[in-house]
């Protein structure tokens, strides 16, 4: 038996707040939609539980993945300041040997 094929996540969606408003149930989708029950309870389920961790993480702060790129954002400013340094050093250590360069300020 083939691999189901995969479902946009705005038609999850879409089934999913269907079922919560009251509008079909699971096993009407299902049908509609050619798809399993299990699969339709799993994605509310699914949508449910993501709902309630955004509710719980709130607006107070950045998320994860903020925190993650402001992380890394940091790393590589600090690394791009140590290579401009490294550079500068690297340029009068030439000049001490070969004597100003045409670009030299």
């Amino acid at each position: 038996m083939g691999r189901p094929p995969v479902i946009p996540v705005e038609k999850k969606t879409s089934i999913v707040l269907s079922v919560l408003a009251g509008e079909v149930s699971i096993a009407e989708a299902a049908r509609r939609e050619k798809i399993s029950e299990q699969s339709i309870g799993r994605w509310k389920a699914e949508f449910l539980e993501a709902g309630k961790t955004a509710l719980a993480a709130g607006r107070s702060g950045p998320s994860t993945r903020e925190e993650q790129l402001e992380a890394e954002v940091a790393d590589l400013t600090q690394a791009l300041g140590e290579a401009a340094v490294e550079i500068r050093v690297w340029k009068k250590s030439a000049e001490g040997r070969l004597g100003p360069s045409r670009t030299s300020r």
